[in-house]
């Protein structure tokens, strides 16, 4: 694990890379905070999270890291010590994980629930829509004592998802009040994770729908060996992709409301009064 620092003092504020070994696009953008030798108003930590696996450009080696902050990992696993390191750095702190993913190419978040400072920090975040996760996945970064959002970059290896997670960070920074300006306020698509939609063993899988974007009851949204998967009933796909999962195409979503300032200048919705609009 690297773990650096801008500016003097104890930080209260931390950006992660490279949870994922095959994420690349964290640790660079850390390397390109480092090098832009940026004048900060109060000090940043930086981590690049799990430095073998980023080296062998595997997800993990012997357990996925964003799983073992819980118990139901194998003591000896290399990334359960990983697991220790980093939420003992990131304790007390306002956190930034940096991911990227097949599922969609414009940059999204991810949270736990809207507490802390979560919902004032999400609006001001260029994603195209949030995800909250509260009561999904086990073990993940989320159990550690920090206030944490994931951010999606783009598209897992490509020049696009490194762009966009320096832009993530140097937003994610200015809205912590770390780099002097004025963050731009958005409003931002709310969706709740919803069941996992499992894949039937085959060769091929295909998506024909874009994450974020209602299905219909119906509507074909996916393949397998050309065999077409209709909904049942009306859905968000979130995280979905062909090949993005092993064992699912991704979850079935609903779209809870908006966090943020609308185009127009009204007032913020509170993330409490999310709708439960479908």
């Amino acid at each position: 694990m690297r773990v650096e620092q801008l500016g003097d003092g104890e930080p209260e504020v931390a950006i992660v890379g490279s949870v994922h070994g095959d994420e690349p696009c964290g640790a660079r953008a850390v390397q390109r905070l480092l090098d832009a030798d940026l004048d900060v108003l109060e000090p940043v930590k930086l981590v690049v999270a799990n430095e073998r696996a980023l080296e062998e450009n595997v997800r993990y080696l012997d357990a996925d890291l964003n799983r073992s902050f819980g118990e139901d990992v194998p003591e000896d696993a290399h990334e359960v010590e990983l697991a220790h390191r980093l939420a003992d750095e990131i304790r007390g702190c306002t956190v930034l994980s940096l991911h990227s993913t097949q599922s969609h190419a414009d940059p999204f978040a991810i949270t736990a629930g809207f507490d802390g400072s979560i919902s004032d920090i999400v609006p001001r975040l260029p994603v195209v829509a949030t995800v909250d996760t509260q009561g999904f996945g086990e073990g993940r970064l989320f159990a550690s004592d920090a206030d944490i959002i994931e951010a999606e970059a783009g598209l897992q290896g490509t020049e696009t998802a490194a762009e966009n997670a320096f832009r993530l960070a140097r937003e994610f920074l200015t809205a912590v009040g770390a780099l002097p300006g004025s963050a731009v306020e958005r409003e931002i698509p709310v969706f709740e994770m919803g069941e996992s939609i499992p894949k039937p063993p085959a060769d091929e899988y295909e998506v024909f729908v874009e994450n974020f974007e209602r299905v219909e009851r119906g509507e074909t949204f996916a393949a397998a060996d050309g065999h077409e998967l209709v909904a049942d009933d009306p859905f968000y796909p979130v995280l979905l992709s062909p090949y993005g999962y092993a064992g699912q195409f991704g979850y079935r979503g609903q779209h809870r409301g908006t966090v943020g300032q609308s185009s127009d200048g009204a007032n913020s919705t509170s993330v409490s009064s999310l709708s439960s609009a479908q």
